[in-house]
């Protein structure tokens, strides 16, 4: 279809002419100098929570036979409905290896290289598993991205020297909201994995960090990673008697201790306080079997009040004699900001 030259000079003449003031009837012909417009805001909203836990008899013996049925899931304190339940017993594992290399670790820095190794070893799949390692004195560095390289992880452990003050919070913080919350899924129909972050420290902070004990909290149950947490301090004491075979005893928690202590309480995990490297092996090797033995659930919580508050949650299990160990509770979504407000540049 052919358009008649003068047409086409027109609708050229009238778009040139609309930066100069020329605006269409519905338009005012003058803005208001510094006219304010409402910047679109999005909203996140709490569909589901999602609790990965794990269930020990008195013997700290997994089980793994239970289902839906012989759990009740409470949020500060009102029942609420599962809506999925599920035994996941070999997903896929990130890990986030996180290394004190402060100075007031410098004498056990061999002992967490070791240890840190170790746990690779024991838990770490080729082919399936990937882990990173990041190390910490005044300030929190990635060594060595997702990889399931041992050699690779094991060469960047070893390279490590102690030095500097202890941001502990802040490096499980961005451990945790940069690299676990959203790590590397594997392809296929189910893309779930299980995150993981492994601590090796003395516990104590410096007053170093930016951030607190109860926002490195937040980030990880944000990111719903489970902490692990072992202990380099060296507050022991030597058994009295004659027995070589008797090892040192921990005579009590130190400060440190016992932030590392709430760390893993508070995100489902478990702490350690070995003497020796050689102490550890059994227990990676059971965190290895509960990684992999652990059971999970969803619910739609009954509290919509998006108030940023932090919500408790409780499993139960209706057998005598079981320990369900979880994480223990989540953050609700902060309120919705009011929309923001910008100024507009006025037209001439």
């Amino acid at each position: 279809m052919r358009v008649p030259v003068s047409a086409i000079l027109l609708v050229l003449l009238a778009a040139a002419l609309v930066p100069f003031g020329l605006h269409s009837a519905q338009e005012p012909q003058q803005q208001k100098p510094a006219q304010e417009r409402q910047v679109p805001t999005f909203r996140p909203t709490v569909e589901l929570v999602n609790i990965v836990f794990s269930v020990f008899d008195r013997r700290q013996r997994f089980v793994t036979d239970l289902d839906r049925g012989n759990f009740r899931v409470a949020e500060d304190g009102l029942e609420q409905t599962v809506s999925f339940f599920s035994r996941e017993t070999d997903l896929p594992l990130r890990i986030g290896l996180l290394l004190d290399t402060s100075n007031s670790i410098r004498g056990r820095l061999q002992f967490e290289q070791e240890a840190a190794i170790d746990f690779l070893h024991s838990v770490v799949r080729r082919g399936k598993d990937l882990a990173f390692l990041m190390t910490f004195d005044s300030e929190p560095a990635i060594i060595q991205d997702y990889t399931d390289d041992l050699a690779s992880l094991q060469e960047a452990i070893l390279r490590q020297r102690a030095g500097g003050g202890t941001a502990l919070y802040d490096a499980i913080y961005y451990a945790c909201a940069q690299r676990l919350v959203q790590p590397p899924l594997p392809a296929g129909d189910n893309p779930e994995v299980r995150r993981i972050l492994v601590v090796i420290s003395d516990g104590e902070d410096t007053m170093v960090s930016g951030r607190s004990l109860s926002e490195a909290i937040d980030a990880a149950q944000r990111a719903e990673a489970v902490i692990y947490t072992i202990s380099t301090s060296t507050k022991w004491v030597s058994v009295s008697g004659s027995d070589p075979r008797k090892l040192p005893e921990k005579y009590h928690k130190t400060e440190g201790d016992k932030i590392l202590d709430q760390l893993s309480r508070e995100t489902g995990g478990r702490a350690f306080y070995p003497y020796r490297v050689e102490d550890l092996g059994q227990s990676f090797l059971d965190i290895g079997t509960e990684l992999r033995s652990q059971y999970s659930l969803a619910y739609t919580p009954t509290n919509r009040v998006e108030d940023g508050r932090f919500r408790r949650v409780r499993i139960d299990v209706d057998r005598k004699g079981l320990i369900v160990r979880h994480r223990k509770g989540y953050y609700a979504p902060r309120p919705a900001a009011p929309p923001r407000r910008i100024a507009s540049v006025p037209t001439n």
